[in-house]
């Protein structure tokens, strides 16, 4: 008796296995896209006014920041767009600009953005730059290996603000949105 239950549940288990199961379906993965939006930061710079001060040269400040991830094969082939967002904060009393140039390997230039900002007191200047289909040509990022930071200072080396710890103060950030399939 008890083996004729045994096979009685065994057979009432398989009608049920066959009966709600359906044909799967594999070939979803073609029908796929991934396109998740990746974040970085790019630089930051802090330039105190006293530093300022002990440079006579209009050019305070120069500095080269190798970026090869642009370059990247992984990066280049799939980036379908981006924006790079730069905040520039002077609290110091000098009007100053700030250049940054996108370079090739060879230091061919392929971009610039240039920002002017009066003496303090100054609101944090906000800037967003897209690239891709709204904005600037997706090759400019594909093809940086560098970026060349300039400041110069369109005042004196004399003055100070009254601000304490005054300084210039540059960030960078960036987001992308990658194709992975």
């Amino acid at each position: 008796m008890k083996g004729l239950q045994n096979i009685l549940l065994i057979l009432i288990c398989t009608i049920f296995c066959f009966s709600c199961s359906e044909k799967q379906d594999f070939n979803q993965y073609e029908d796929l896209s991934i396109t998740p939006t990746l974040e970085a930061s790019i630089f930051f710079v802090k330039v105190q006014e006293s530093l300022i001060n002990r440079v006579v040269d209009v050019s305070f400040f120069t500095q080269d920041f190798n970026f090869d991830a642009f370059e990247e094969a992984f990066f280049s082939d799939r980036v379908l767009e981006g924006v790079i967002t730069y905040e520039l904060e002077n609290t110091t009393d000098k009007p100053i600009e700030i250049e940054i140039e996108f370079l090739d390997e060879n230091d061919i230039l392929l971009d610039t953005e240039v920002f002017t900002m009066p003496a303090a007191p100054t609101a944090v200047l906000i800037r967003e730059r897209a690239y891709g289909n709204t904005g600037k040509s997706l090759e400019i990022l594909r093809n940086t290996s560098k970026l060349r930071l300039n400041a110069s200072n369109f005042g004196d080396n004399t003055s100070t603000s009254g601000i304490p710890d005054a300084a210039i103060v540059l960030r960078s950030s960036a987001q992308f949105t990658l194709r992975l399939k």
